[in-house]
């Protein structure tokens, strides 16, 4: 195997194609674009760096290599009602992808929050469709405010999405993580290690992890006595995937403006990251999460 975008793209339409996709049932005809073919075409979106969708089909028309490689090549509607529509197929995907690398069996997930930004102006506010998901939130990194919404991800050492969700930004951090977890409990193995910021203190919730069999590791707080420390070394690690989602997979610029146009764009965005460290893994790449190979 190389590491370049081509065998990416095969090796995982083949993975899709042979463990993710169901066969579909029913009346009505069958879509010209087959669901493995779009879950590939989604990724090389973002792993090209196409925020724009209606730019992405114009070059995908242009360029004759998609025309060869692909039967069928979507208008711009078509691709964005298929996007939509693929909620779990994209969630199903990760995790496929997540459970055929060695990170899975980690001892340590680690864990954080990082900001959604969904809107600039005070009219995109009052006009968005995403009244009453998104709010207000601050983020403490960049010392300042946004509108938009909170990705919560757990993930292995090396990035690998294990769980994740969006959430309102007023919501508590330790609520919605609990949540989290509690949704996804038949992925905790008994004696996992979860480190997590000093923001996910409490009582509550640490009786709730240890009640999953989770041990949970975070930054002593200026008020407790010394238990572990600042932890700045092994924090770093949860800092670099939120870059890595922020510099090279264009999070911030997903450009969602409807709750399930901002779901599909994260997920594109985790679904590329996921796939990249998948095939690093196959290619025996010392960097797991190294995304160069595939931007151009």
């Amino acid at each position: 195997m190389k590491n370049d975008l081509n065998t990416l793209l095969t090796a995982l339409y083949v993975l899709v194609d042979d463990h993710v996709v169901l066969p579909r049932t029913g009346r009505g005809r069958r879509p010209l674009l087959t669901d493995s073919e779009l879950i590939t075409l989604a990724t090389a979106q973002v792993l090209l760096r196409y925020d724009s969708e209606r730019r992405w089909i114009r070059h995908l028309h242009a360029d004759s290599r998609w025309r060869e490689w692909f039967a069928h090549l979507p208008g711009q509607s078509g691709y964005h009602k298929r996007l939509k529509a693929s909620e779990p197929l994209l969630r199903k995907t990760i995790l496929a992808l997540s459970l055929c690398c060695p990170s899975w069996f980690d001892d340590m997930w680690i864990t954080d929050a990082t900001p959604v930004p969904c809107g600039m102006s005070r009219e995109t506010v009052k006009r968005s469709d995403l009244a009453g998901h998104a709010s207000y939130g601050y983020c403490a990194s960049h010392s300042r405010w946004y509108w938009g919404l909170k990705l919560y991800l757990v993930c292995a050492g090396d990035g690998m999405p294990i769980m994740w969700c969006l959430a309102n930004p007023k919501l508590g951090e330790r609520e919605v993580l609990a949540a989290l977890l509690e949704h996804n409990h038949h992925l905790v193995r008994d004696g996992q290690t979860l480190l997590a910021d000093k923001g996910f203190a409490g009582k509550e919730f640490k009786k709730l992890t240890a009640a999953m069999g989770l041990e949970l590791l975070r930054p002593d707080r200026k008020d407790e006595t010394y238990r572990n420390g600042n932890l700045g070394g092994v924090r770093q690690r949860i800092e670099s995937v939120n870059q890595t989602l922020k510099g090279q997979l264009d999070l911030e610029a997903h450009g969602g403006r409807t709750p399930a146009g901002v779901f599909t764009r994260v997920a594109q965005r985790l679904l590329a990251m996921a796939a990249g460290i998948w095939h690093n893994w196959n290619t025996g790449l010392t960097s797991k999460r190294s995304l160069i190979a595939y931007d151009h």
